[in-house]
């Protein structure tokens, strides 16, 4: 009962980060979102989370614009760096195992999609 009321609030505080239309994006809002994945990302979990999925949702709600997915994708991009034993696969999988389609790619290295990257990075496509 406690981990599932604790689940419930974690989904919660997640999806209060959402921002309101017309805000843009911040990296504290992505990492946020993301930080319940840590533990699936690393490899100290077999699966993503309830509260993570949530997070990756949240991901999804708060880059509505190109401008935001951009923003999303170079925190992501940031955040992943920190951790030198990130699971590239892990990372690659975690929005089609949480049932997300993101415009986003969830790693260190790769760019971002045709559409979202910077000029230079869409120049290198």
């Amino acid at each position: 009962m406690r981990g599932g009321v604790f689940a419930v609030i974690a989904i919660l505080a997640v999806f209060s980060l959402v921002v309101q239309p017309g805000w843009a994006v911040t990296c504290g809002q992505v990492d946020s979102a993301l930080a319940p994945c840590i533990g699936y990302l690393i490899g100290t979990v077999g699966s993503p989370s309830q509260p993570c999925c949530a997070g990756v949702r949240a991901v999804k709600a708060m880059a509505k614009t190109t401008a935001d997915k951009r923003t999303s994708c170079n925190c992501v991009k940031a955040a992943a760096s920190r951790y030198t034993n990130l699971k590239d696969s892990a990372a690659q999988t975690l929005p089609t195992k949480c049932g997300v389609q993101l415009d986003i790619v969830v790693s260190r290295t790769d760019q971002m999609r045709r559409g979202i990257g910077t000029k230079k990075q869409k120049e290198q496509q």
